[in-house]
């Protein structure tokens, strides 16, 4: 990927798409310096990293009026910890760079003066690692019965790291409808002994979940997302990305 102008970056917070109602996106990751000078240090400064954090920052176009709204979404969340994605400037399409965090929503500052288009503002702080992975289904494909992912090719899993996983069910229709997504593994792309590593919980109703395996090393390096759905005439929009970190 080279330059770039951003115009199609994705942005979901929990169970809300933020695309067409924010018009910025920033990420942000710092390392604590802690200092370790000392008198063998030759004169200079010396630091070793200390704790490390991630923040989620966005703007955009106030809405209410509708579970779906940001505004009735932030509300909701606010001071509450779910996961947050956002696209590398693509379409959150499977395989696309995906950035992706468990986080606080930590603010929110809406409306401005009078003649302007009423805004909002709102930040999200890590509880979890800021992870570098891909989109692993995308968001406007909607799902109606028990199905599997496309395999994406993403790493072994050294031991101390994990493989981590969101997911935002977007909306959710039918009678009883219920989705349980899962994170499974392959020696190899035809995923003929796929490995079931982390399971969400069944999801019937719009919202969003954050799991991760439990830092023992995995040695298969294909991934994807599985999902099992249940009910009468069951349909669920929903985007999920995975990572190694």
């Amino acid at each position: 990927m080279g330059k770039a102008v951003l115009l199609n970056v994705r942005a979901f917070a929990v169970g809300l798409d933020l695309t067409s109602v924010s018009n910025k996106i920033e990420l942000s990751s710092e390392v604590t310096e802690k200092p370790t000078t000392n008198y063998g240090s030759d004169g200079y400064t010396e630091v070793v990293g200390g704790l490390a954090s991630a923040q989620i920052t966005g703007e955009g176009q106030w809405e209410a009026g509708d579970p779906g709204k940001v505004d009735d979404a932030t509300w909701a969340q606010l001071g509450g910890v779910g996961p947050w994605s956002v696209s590398a400037n693509n379409s959150a399409a499977v395989g696309g760079l995906a950035y992706f965090t468990r986080a606080m929503r930590a603010d929110y500052t809406l409306l401005a003066e009078v003649g302007e288009v009423a805004p909002w503002a709102s930040t999200a702080k890590s509880s979890w690692p800021l992870v570098r992975g891909q989109f692993a289904h995308p968001p406007g494909l909607a799902r109606t019965a028990t199905g599997t992912g496309t395999a994406l090719e993403l790493g072994a899993v050294p031991a101390g790291k994990r493989m981590y996983a969101a997911l935002h069910v977007l909306s959710v229709a039918g009678t009883t409808p219920s989705l349980t997504a899962r994170v499974e593994s392959a020696p190899d792309g035809a995923f003929a002994a796929a490995t079931t590593r982390a399971t969400f919980t069944a999801a019937t109703a719009a919202g969003g979940q954050a799991v991760r395996t439990d830092g023992t090393a995995v040695t298969d390096t294909w991934w994807r997302l599985a999902w099992t759905i249940t009910g009468t005439t069951p349909s669920f929009l929903f985007a999920a990305a995975l990572g190694i970190g």
